[in-house]
This record gives structure tokens, C-alpha cells and sequence, in this order.
């Protein structure tokens, strides 16, 4: 279906979770066309996130903000120059992740891509044959992958990465944190919406119910959440250490490799678990486990709290958990080494 493509650009202008769930997208991306120069349209933070899966991701740029998308601030005058940047890229694929194109559509068309594909919401006509109706049923992984595969792109393996470095690992030493590989549990209270967010109060029950248990508890989140993090310890009755703002993101990925649990909301960091094979339990705020929830469930455990908010069923699950992944997995690595 699609011929001779060496120029490829991605609209997924979102946040941590929503790209590391993109991941398996990228990998049959760069499979299908392993010399093409690929280029993610994203947020400014994703310069971080190119720079981790540079095998994947050529190039970072900026998406401006576009009335209606809540991500951030539109600037009309950025965006202007950013549209004619992308016009004049001459792209031979431009492909909306973004969503189910009610509002990207248009901007993405406007890049005069030789080939455009994406989604388009239930009931509307595709406008080419490289459109689909955006599949509201699926998991957000499954979701990109169907896509590819309606454009001609074979699937690959639905498993998620997350490459360490030698710096993230040299920064995990410097902690010194007074704990071995395996021996602790992070607690991770934040979320980047307030909604998707488990009362504090819950999350210091669970920490003390662990402490009790004889776990070390560390609690992590980013300087913007020290905030939530100084709740849950003010409530506990055990002792925990407090890394919040005190990482990278690298920094916080090797540390939740090395832990032996991670309790989180449904945010970024339960898909870095799901990456680095970390063990978690991952509570649900907003009612969409089937979209979001770790795939992995021998290793996550995912709890709807807008069905079954019950604390002794969380620690039920919890027990369980922990009793039958007592041995760490082997990070996943792509059976062929992209160019």
C-alpha cells in the first residue's frame, strides 16, 4: 500500500504514558522502513523521551498547542511557523496518532504528505482508504498497532521498552539509598490529572500495610508532586524515604527496576513498570482499565476503584502479587536491532 517512503512524520503530542504505549507502533514503524527519517511531532518534553529511542525516533518537533487540545497552551504565532516548516518538509507519510481526529485531522492533512493515515471518530467516512474508525474497544497499545496494520505495516510483539543507560544507573547508585535490589517498594501518588489520582490517605494505608510487612517504602514522584508525596508520609505511621523531585526520569525508571513493587495510580510510571518488568498494582481512577491497564497481568495487578473500592481487597491483591512474582523477569529487548 504504501511505496517508497523514506520521510515519516507522527502527530502524538501527549504525555509519558501515551508515548511509552506508542512504543510497539514505533518499533513496527521503524521495522517496515528501517532507513526512513522518522520525526515525532510532540510536546517539549518529549526531547527526552527521542533522545531514550533514538533507534526509533530521528527527530523532535515541537508541536505548538492547537485550540481544543488540552495539553497545553496554543500559540498561534509558533504555530503558523510550525505548520509551514512541515509543509515545506515534503514527508512522504504523515501518520495522526493523536487521537480520533476530531480536531488533528485537518492539521495533519495540511502537511501535503504524499500519504496520510489515522483515525476518524465512529460513524464518519474515512476519507482515503489509509483512515480508520478509531477503535474505542481497544488497549491504547493494540489501538496504534491495528492502524499500522489497516496501512499494510505488519504488527510486532505488544511488549513495551524502556532503555537504561549507564548514566541513569550511576545516578540509582548515588541514592545510597539504605536498601538492597529488591527490598523495597515504591509508592507513587501523582498523577498528571488530579481525577486520576488515589486519595493520599489510601496511598499512606498501603504504605504502612507494607511496612508492616517488613518492606522498606520509598516514595517517588516529580518536584511538581512533593507536594502529594509529604501527604502520604504525614499520614503513615512507619517511616518512608521521600525521592520526589529528587530524580530524573531515568533516575526513577532504574529505581522502579530495581524495587520490588510498584503501587501506583494509572499514570506514566505504571507503564515504566510494565517496561522494565517491574511488578505492579495500579489503581484506576477513570474507569478505563481495558484501555490503559499493564498487559502483563501475571505481573500487574490493576484495581477499577470506580467498581470495587474496597481497601482489603487491595491488600488481598497486593499479597498476591508479591507471593507469585518472587523472581524478577528479563527486560524485553526486540528480536531484531532496529538501524
Amino acid at each position: 500500500m504504501l511505496q517508497d517512503v523514506q520521510r515519516i512524520i507522527i502527530l502524538r503530542a501527549l504525555k509519558l504514558g501515551d508515548l511509552l504505549c506508542t512504543v510497539p507502533a514505533f518499533r513496527a514503524l521503524r521495522l517496515a522502513f528501517p532507513t526512513a527519517h522518522i520525526t515525532l511531532a510532540g510536546l517539549p518534553w518529549a526531547t527526552a523521551f527521542q533522545e531514550r529511542f533514538p533507534h526509533y525516533i530521528d527527530e523532535l518537533v515541537t508541536f505548538p498547542g492547537y485550540p481544543g487540545l488540552p495539553e497545553q497552551e496554543p500559540d498561534a504565532a509558533a504555530f503558523d511557523a510550525f505548520m509551514q516548516g512541515r509543509q515545506q518538509a515534503g514527508y512522504d507519510l504523515a501518520l495522526q496518532l493523536q487521537g480520533n481526529g476530531t480536531i488533528v485531522n485537518d492539521i495533519v492533512k495540511q502537511w501535503n504528505a504524499r500519504y496520510t493515515a489515522g483515525f476518524v471518530p465512529a460513524g464518519e467516512t474515512p476519507p482515503t482508504p489509509l483512515f480508520t474508525t478509531y477503535p474505542e474497544d481497544l488497549h491504547e497499545i493494540r489501538r496504534h498497532l491495528h492502524l499500522l496494520e489497516h496501512i499494510g505495516i505488519p504488527a510486532t510483539q505488544t511488549m513495551l521498552e524502556f532503555p537504561l543507560t549507564s548514566a541513569d544507573r550511576r545516578a540509582f547508585e548515588a541514592l545510597a539509598l539504605p536498601a538492597g535490589d529488591y527490598e523495597y517498594v515504591c509508592i507513587h501518588p501523582g498523577a498528571s490529572v488530579p481525577e486520576r489520582r488515589w486519595p493520599t490517605a489510601y496511598f499512606a494505608a498501603m504504605a504502612d500495610y507494607l511496612a508492616s510487612e517488613g518492606w522498606k517504602v520509598i516514595l517517588t514522584g516529580t518536584a511538581q508532586e512533593k507536594a502529594l508525596t509529604a501527604e502520604v508520609k504525614g499520614y503513615m505511621r512507619f517511616p518512608a524515604i521521600d525521592l520526589a523531585g529528587g530524580t530524573s526520569l531515568g533516575c526513577m525508571a532504574q529505581l522502579i527496576r530495581n524495587c520490588r513493587a510498584l503501587v501506583c495510580n494509572c499514570t506514566g510510571v505504571s507503564h515504566i513498570a510494565a517496561a522494565t518488568a517491574t511488578p505492579s498494582l495500579v489503581i484506576s481512577m477513570d474507569g478505563e482499565p481495558h484501555r490503559w491497564a499493564p498487559l502483563r497481568h501475571h505481573l500487574h495487578c490493576t484495581i477499577d476503584w470506580t467498581r470495587q473500592p474496597a481497601m482489603e481487597r487491595i491488600y488481598h491483591q497486593c499479597d498476591e502479587l508479591l507471593a507469585r512474582t518472587s523472581h524478577r523477569e528479563p527486560v524485553f529487548k526486540p528480536a531484531a536491532t532496529p538501524c
